[in-house]
């Protein structure tokens, strides 16, 4: 298989997106960010950006004349369109698409948890398998990582814990163990992904810089800032319950949270990603930056 030189990134801002980009830079790749007409997002002159209709077949496969591969880090919302994009990059002749999974392993969760997001996402990976197959110079590779864990620091309503307030939430017992990765790790396996591209063809993979619970974390908090925080319980039964609330009200933005922090969290949920197996290995990349480490990194930050 012939090596992947020129990489397009669909949705290169965002939260994930600049990782990527950076990912890819670093490790050689020219990069071509792709992102809406709308779009006020600016980005490194490291890279070419093309602002276009991405809902246009016709539009994305213009852009990605001469690319190589293609990585979505597209919003969950917008996950289901990346069907046109495929066939865009089909017609374009781009040879690896890695589409936005970058989460739970879509193989594994189960539909209760994830509702609408891991739906889109299982039709989109199948539909892929099915390209794969009638177009055997085409593949794709699936990435699961967990959750963002510096990110989920930063935004704290994802990971519960609030070290400027000494505050926290705790899902359940808080002992479940789950997959946790720093973003730019993200961004360094993408781009040992696309430097393998045998060995990562029409495979899903994960990656994670470590498993954890949620009271590892709490407990290297209270450590690290000599403080005992302040800890608020809450249940699993009830994330569920207010993520399937907001999609019976057509508000789907707001399940997003309570659905994955049911997924990873909760105590009867399971486990989304395998923490038994670290494709890290294959890719040849490893995280040293440790959980106590990291959250040293976002104490000095605040």
């Amino acid at each position: 298989m012939a090596a992947i030189k020129k990489v397009a990134v669909l949705g290169g801002s965002g939260n994930l997106g600049p990782h990527v980009v950076n990912g890819l830079l670093d490790a050689g790749f020219e990069v071509t960010v792709i992102t809406r007409l709308e779009s006020q997002a600016t980005f490194t002159d490291k890279v070419t950006v093309k602002r276009i209709d991405i809902t246009s077949k016709e539009a994305v496969e213009s852009v990605l004349q001469g690319h190589d591969a293609l990585v979505s880090t597209i919003s969950p919302a917008a996950v289901g369109d990346q069907k046109t994009i495929i066939d865009a990059a089909v017609a374009a002749k781009v040879r690896r698409f890695l589409p936005s999974e970058f989460g739970v392993d879509t193989r594994r969760t189960e539909e209760k948890s994830l509702g609408w997001i891991l739906a889109n996402k299982l039709s989109v990976t199948d539909y892929l398998a099915e390209v794969a197959k009638k177009n055997p110079w085409f593949s794709w590779t699936g990435l699961a990582v967990g959750l963002f864990f510096d990110w989920g620091i930063k935004t704290q309503f994802l990971l519960g814990i609030n070290a400027k307030d000494k505050t926290g939430t705790i899902v359940d017992s808080g002992n479940k163990p789950y997959a946790a990765t720093h973003v730019s790790f993200i961004g360094e396996a993408v781009a040992a992904i696309l430097k393998k591209p045998e060995e990562t063809a029409n495979k899903y993979l994960s990656i994670f810089s470590f498993a954890i619970t949620q009271n590892e974390v709490l407990k290297i908090f209270e450590e690290e800032t000599g403080s005992k925080f302040q800890i608020t319980q809450l249940k699993g039964s009830e994330l569920i319950k207010a993520a399937t609330d907001s999609v019976a009200k057509g508000d789907y933005g707001n399940s997003v949270v309570p659905f994955v922090q049911y997924t990873f969290l909760a105590d009867d949920s399971k486990d989304p990603v395998d923490i038994g197996k670290n494709d890290a290995d294959l890719l040849g990349i490893k995280d040293n930056l440790s959980l106590r480490e990291s959250i040293k990194k976002e104490l000095s930050e605040i």
